[in-house]
Order: structure tokens, then C-alpha cells, then sequence
């Protein structure tokens, strides 16, 4: 039986790949306990694995919940399990990345919306349809989304059900950025390697200010930035010295 995610590694970046092709990814139990184990391997490896990257295999990202699933009555080990996964993957130290093309509808936008980044090709096609099958959101919908897009936009989105290009959604900030589907690989290749040349102490210092201060008033916020900043990484004279050596300026 073929793997339900598959797991690359490349020069610190990690790549989750979602390998129901001929389902159109959509998303089962089986798949959610694949996607968790790689997930919980990943959070301890943070010397090793600096970015994350998750997509789809063949001609999407993720139809969305596999609704043969939803009819079979297949139950979950617990019944948040896949709602806590996702939140897993959206909480790993390292910066994370959902590469969507094809189609991402209500489960498989749920599961985008984990990636503290979203990169479209022009081919995608974002979409909530719970409303369509009588369903409420179980997996974080309903507040990552307006999050992300604010209260209006998603309210258009989860009532309307309707496709948003990708084009439309780097208009309205559900994507980071939108690119040609042929130049897809290209700018994700551009866009990690650009990260992975970061700081990865950086990285996860600032993913979790981000995470910890959200909601919060911005003299609160301030206050905790200033007063539990988390300083300076053991690479930080190495990455100066290296700069100055290549004939850089102070700054």
C-alpha cells in the first residue's frame, strides 16, 4: 500500500506531500494519523529541519474531506483528531508553508490555513463549502479564515461557497503570493531556499511571538516583545562575521 503522506528531506526543508492523487487528496482518517506521525517527528527536529512544506501530489492540493469517508461512518481515534492535527502542524516550531495548486476546498483549506504562509499558483481554487453539504466547520475554519482574510471576506466565502482564483486570493491576503503554474516549483524553491538561509533560531523566535501576542492590545504585545524577547542566537557572530568578511557595512 502506497504511503497517504509522504516525507522528503532536502537541505533542512521538509515536504509533505499529500499522495491520494487519484482522490484528488481528499482527506481521510488514515491520512490524518500519516500526516500526524510525520508532524510530531518534525517538532523535534528543529536542528535538522528549518522550513516545512506541505502540498499536494498530481493535480491539487486537497479536494477536502473525503466524503465516501463521511458516509462509510469511519470514526477518528478521538473526536477532535483531525482538528488537533491540524492545530499540530499550524504550532510546529518551524515555519511553515502550504503550496496549493488545483483545488482547496473546506477540509483541505482547513488545512492550508495551518502554513503561516500560503504560496497560489494561478491554477488554485480556494473554496468553503460546508454550507453546500449542510456541515458546520470542525477544524478551525471558522477562525483562522477571518484571521486571515478578516470577518467580511470570510463570511462571503463560508456563505457563498463559492471558488476564489488564486489571483483573488492574494488580492484579498488568504495567499501570501500568486504565481504562474509554470513557474510554481521555481518560486518555491526561491522562497525556501531564501528562508533556509535565514536564521532558523530567528524563525522559530519569531513564529512564536507572532502566535503568543496575537490578540493582544498593542501595549501588551510591546510589553511582551520587549520584556521576553528571546535575544540572540549561538549563530549570530558567525552570520555577522561571515558578512563583514564579504566586505559589508555595518548596520
Amino acid at each position: 500500500m502506497s504511503e497517504l503522506v509522504i516525507r522528503s528531506d532536502r537541505d533542512g526543508l521538509a515536504t509533505l506531500t499529500l499522495n491520494r492523487p487519484d482522490k484528488l487528496n481528499a482527506l481521510t482518517v488514515a491520512l490524518f494519523s500519516e500526516l500526524r506521525e510525520h508532524v510530531q517527528a518534525i517538532a523535534a527536529q528543529t536542528d535538522s529541519i528549518g522550513v516545512v512544506l506541505v502540498r499536494g501530489a498530481g493535480k491539487c492540493f486537497s479536494a477536502g474531506n473525503d466524503l465516501a469517508d463521511i458516509a462509510r461512518g469511519v470514526e477518528p481515534p478521538t473526536p477532535s483528531f483531525q482538528a488537533d492535527t491540524i492545530e499540530m502542524l499550524a504550532n510546529l516550531p518551524q515555519p511553515v508553508i502550504s503550496a496549493v495548486h488545483g483545488h482547496c476546498y473546506t477540509g483541505g483549506l482547513e488545512l492550508a490555513l495551518a502554513g503561516d504562509l500560503i504560496v497560489a499558483a494561478e491554477s488554485a481554487r480556494f473554496a468553503d463549502t460546508h454550507s453546500r453539504w449542510s456541515l458546520t466547520p470542525r477544524w478551525g475554519m471558522s477562525q483562522r479564515l477571518p484571521r486571515r482574510v478578516g470577518v467580511a471576506k470570510a463570511a462571503e466565502m463560508m456563505f457563498t461557497s463559492r471558488n476564489f482564483s488564486g489571483a483573488e486570493a492574494a488580492a484579498i491576503g488568504l495567499a501570501n503570493l500568486c504565481v504562474a503554474d509554470e513557474n510554481f516549483e521555481a518560486e518555491l524553491h526561491k522562497l525556501t531556499a531564501m528562508m533556509l538561509a535565514n536564521s532558523w533560531f530567528s524563525h522559530r523566535a519569531n513564529k512564536r511571538l507572532l502566535r503568543q501576542t496575537e490578540g493582544m492590545t498593542l501595549a501588551a504585545g510591546l510589553s511582551h516583545e520587549i520584556h521576553r524577547t528571546e535575544g540572540r542566537g549561538s549563530d549570530m557572530q558567525d552570520r555577522i562575521a561571515a558578512f563583514m568578511g564579504k566586505g559589508g557595512e555595518k548596520r
